[in-house]
């Protein structure tokens, strides 16, 4: 049975791969092949992500999409998980989760009775942890920007600091017409982060 790894962090300052070693032992552990590792810093609140359509299109049926929990394949709204549901389910990709122990038998072989009983329990499951990841999102999203709000009536609201040096090797690259591909590679950012760079900096590249 193959696996594919899929890692994201929503930050260019985040650590994608923080959880690799993680769900490379749980694979190890039931016999499973590593087929591909998909790695990519972009929202879980955002249905458009490359690195996870490259993955559904790289799948075969009955391929296992793993993920350290529910929310790095998904902090999306009800109508974009639907969309991603059935993408999942027209490739047949198996979803198990480091957090869901009932996924972790769709990792094992059973009888097709079995199997689906399993596949059942599993969808009603991510549904359920989907929505709890989206609610965690928007109340987080809520309670930063009352945050911001005061902090900008106090005085005291600067935002995030920009990565300088980054940047700047970002417009240096685009400059030499690397591809955008071959820039997230090199630099671990988001295609947002390119895009604004190059809106700033190459406007005709955009």
């Amino acid at each position: 049975m193959l696996a594919r790894l899929y890692l994201r962090a929503s930050t260019d300052e985040q650590d994608a791969d923080r959880a690799r070693t993680q769900l490379e032992a749980f694979a190890d552990e039931r016999g499973l092949r590593i087929a591909g590792t998909y790695r990519e810093n972009e929202s879980g609140a955002k249905l458009a992500r490359p690195e996870l359509f490259r993955l559904l299109s790289d799948s075969r049926p009955g391929d296992i999409l793993l993920i350290e929990q529910v929310d790095r394949l998904s902090r999306l709204t009800t109508g974009d998980w639907t969309k991603l549901r059935a993408e999942l389910d027209a490739r047949q990709v198996r979803v198990v989760a480091l957090d869901l122990p009932t996924s972790w038998m769709l990792a094992a072989s059973a009888d097709g009775f079995t199997d689906r009983i399993f596949h059942t329990m599993n969808a009603m499951l991510l549904d359920v942890l989907a929505a709890v990841a989206r609610k965690d999102y928007e109340d987080r999203r809520r309670r930063q920007a009352q945050g911001q709000a005061k902090a900008k009536q106090e005085g005291r609201y600067k935002g995030r600091p920009e990565d300088v040096k980054r940047n700047a090797s970002i417009a240096a690259m685009l400059s030499k017409k690397l591809s955008w591909t071959q820039i997230q590679s090199a630099t671990g950012c988001s295609r947002t982060t390119i895009a604004k760079i190059a809106k700033r900096s190459i406007p005709s590249i955009c």
